[in-house]
C-alpha cells in the first residue's frame, strides 16, 4: 500500500488539471494545497486523495521520466476510465488498458505519460 507519493512538475496549473481530470475515474481529488509560503521557499504542492492526499506533485524541483507511481483501481473499468480521462487531459499513451500477464494473470493496467513525461498507471489485480 502507498502512504503518499510526490513528484515535480513545470507547470503546477498545467499539472493540477491532467490530475483532477485523469484521477476523476478513481475516485482522486484535490484535497490539499500548499503554498511556497507554507513550504519555506520549498515551491507550492498540491495533494489529491480518495480520503486523505496521498499524491502529491510540486513545483521547486526537475521532474525525472522515470518516476512511476501506479494506483490501484476497483475494477478493470475504471482503469479503462482513467486511460480515457488522462488521455483527453492531455496524457500520452504508454500502455493501452490490458492484461499483462507477465505480472500475473489478473493484471489488468493502463500507462499514460504526463505532460513531464511521468509514467502514471491505474491497475486491477482482480479478475474482473
Amino acid at each position: 500500500m502507498l502512504d503518499h507519493v510526490g513528484f515535480p512538475v513545470s507547470d503546477f496549473a498545467r499539472a493540477k488539471a491532467f490530475y483532477a481530470a485523469a484521477l476523476a475515474p478513481l475516485g482522486y481529488v484535490l484535497m490539499m494545497e500548499i503554498t511556497d509560503a507554507q513550504t519555506g521557499g520549498h515551491g507550492d504542492h498540491a495533494g489529491f486523495g480518495d480520503g486523505r492526499p496521498d499524491f502529491w506533485i510540486g513545483t521547486g524541483g526537475t521532474a525525472a521520466t522515470s518516476t512511476h507511481v501506479a494506483f490501484h483501481a476497483k475494477d478493470r473499468a475504471t482503469v479503462d476510465a482513467f486511460y480515457q480521462a488522462a488521455i483527453a487531459a492531455g496524457g500520452s499513451d504508454n500502455g493501452a488498458p490490458g492484461l499483462r500477464p507477465h505480472y500475473h494473470e489478473n493484471y489488468y493496467g493502463a500507462f499514460v505519460r504526463d505532460a513531464d513525461g511521468n509514467n502514471v498507471e491505474a491497475v486491477c489485480h482482480t479478475p474482473e
